[in-house]
């Protein structure tokens, strides 16, 4: 099962009721905030509602391995180390973000690891962010792309 990650572009200001609850329950509080879920119907049904707030797409391990040594945080927020990692499940980030990719894992076995990641808002920007990707702005779906916005709000 492919991984999504939904990143929140757009502010809180005018934001229905509906959505906004939508947007709590994906953990997307403020804007540059990322998630990680699983592609599910459940999970697409929320994007659906959400998506003039929102970008995503599926993310690679690669990716996930950056995300999680750059802006994963432990309870306390402290910085996630190669150490804990290695002390409380034997691998390595690169294996862990592997494994949750390929479905064997979960962000969960990782205990104390914070669901969401507080991002920068990205280098160069966005063009705008009133418009969906396909029409050259911010919102919406965007597949593999995701990576690239990512590695730019590291």
């Amino acid at each position: 099962m492919a991984k999504m990650a939904i990143i929140r572009v757009r502010g809180r200001v005018g934001v229905r009721r509906e959505v906004k609850d939508t947007l709590a329950m994906l953990r997307l509080h403020k804007v540059n905030h990322l998630v990680i879920i699983d592609d599910t119907p459940s999970y697409k049904g929320m994007i659906q509602k959400a998506k003039d707030y929102i970008t995503w797409g599926e993310i690679d391990a690669e990716t996930l391995a950056k995300l999680l040594k750059k802006r994963g945080r432990l309870t306390g927020n402290k910085k996630l180390t190669e150490e804990y990692v290695q002390e409380k499940l034997g691998m390595s980030i690169e294996e862990f973000a592997q494994a949750v990719i390929n479905g064997e894992k979960s962000l969960k076995d990782l205990e104390g690891l914070k669901p969401v990641f507080r991002l920068h808002p990205p280098r160069g920007g966005h063009k705008t962010i009133k418009r969906p990707f396909k029409d050259g702005g911010a919102l919406g779906y965007r597949g593999e792309k995701i990576n690239e916005l990512i590695e730019r709000m590291l």
